[in-house]
């Protein structure tokens, strides 16, 4: 023992195996062989111990995502997926639109022509106490400022119906602002209805229901889109004004009857547009929430076909 130390101390050149440190993978293969502890139990190592020994980290084996041809299944075979299983019940819903929803589509129609239709018996009512008793004749005719300011009340509250869609889809405002429009468009119209004789009101009457009526059911049942037709109706509309205004300085019956007969055809149109707009099943249709401007628009088209057979009417008859 002395003398091995003084080997040690002196730098003894003899062999001697290089220390190597524990992280060194070689470390394992050079490392010398020790006895065993006397705490472990047989058999024994054979091969070279590292102490400390290491910690071996369970590790779960990660499919590789590769294609279904190396993989040898087909895409055939790939099971499908219960959506029910991956996304939840209100995901698996098909997003569909208002108007492909029969359910929807029928209501907004009931509802629209349920508005339109009391739109229209206040207005004709209105005509006919304006046409039949000489007394609220003679009173409307003799206020014209009244006539004037429906006008222009009915300008702005339906301006503002056809432009501000926040305000004709805000109840009860739009509600509201249609009653607005109606009575103010039913006292315009009965005092031009009380300038004419009561024969040729009621006969603009029946012809108005009539066409109306007419149209509404050939634009329910017929396969020919009218939707697209909105430029044709734009032409038209600029062609008819020019007509009107150029009127104006070469008066006449036979110009005034005309006129009538070419702005009650355009109205009509518009009304077969708005009507198949409103049953939503050609190229173009009307968002379920605009049911005021749906009912705004037809019964517009409705009062100008009778303002325009009364214009014929007016223009045919010697008074």
């Amino acid at each position: 023992v002395h003398i091995f130390f003084c080997f040690i101390i002196l730098g003894d050149k003899t062999p001697c195996q290089k220390p190597v440190p524990e992280n060194d993978p070689s470390h394992a293969a050079t490392a010398p062989m020790y006895a065993p502890p006397p705490y472990m139990p047989p058999p024994y190592p054979t091969g070279p111990v590292m102490y400390p020994q290491p910690v071996h980290v369970p590790v779960s084996f990660i499919p590789p995502n590769l294609p279904p041809e190396e993989t040898g299944i087909s895409k055939a075979e790939e099971p499908n997926p219960d959506p029910a299983a991956v996304f939840p019940p209100e995901e698996c819903q098909m997003f569909v639109s208002s108007f492909e929803d029969d359910t929807v589509r029928k209501a907004f129609i009931r509802k629209v022509f349920s508005v339109v239709t009391i739109q229209l018996l206040a207005t004709f009512t209105v005509v006919c106490v304006f046409t039949f008793s000489n007394t609220v004749k003679a009173a409307v005719q003799s206020n014209i400022w009244v006539y004037l300011s429906s006008y222009i009340i009915f300008a702005v509250v339906g301006t503002c119906l056809a432009v501000f869609s926040t305000f004709s889809r805000t109840h009860p405002w739009n509600l509201l602002g249609l009653s607005v429009v109606t009575l103010s468009l039913s006292y315009m119209v009965g005092t031009i209805a009380s300038y004419h004789n009561t024969s040729a009101v009621i006969i603009a009457l029946g012809s108005t229901l009539v066409i109306s009526f007419t149209i509404i059911i050939f634009s329910a049942q017929t396969r020919l889109d009218f939707t697209v037709c909105n430029g044709i109706l734009l032409i038209l509309s600029v062609d008819l004004l020019m007509f009107g205004f150029f009127s104006i300085f070469f008066y006449s019956s036979v110009l005034q009857i005309v006129y009538g007969c070419l702005g009650a055809l355009l109205y009509a149109l518009f009304l077969a547009v708005d009507c198949q707009l409103v049953m939503g099943r050609q190229t173009y249709s009307l968002n379920p929430e605009e049911y005021v401007y749906a009912a705004l628009i037809i019964y517009l088209d409705i009062i100008m076909i009778f303002l325009y057979i009364l214009m014929i009417l007016g223009g045919s008859s010697k008074n």
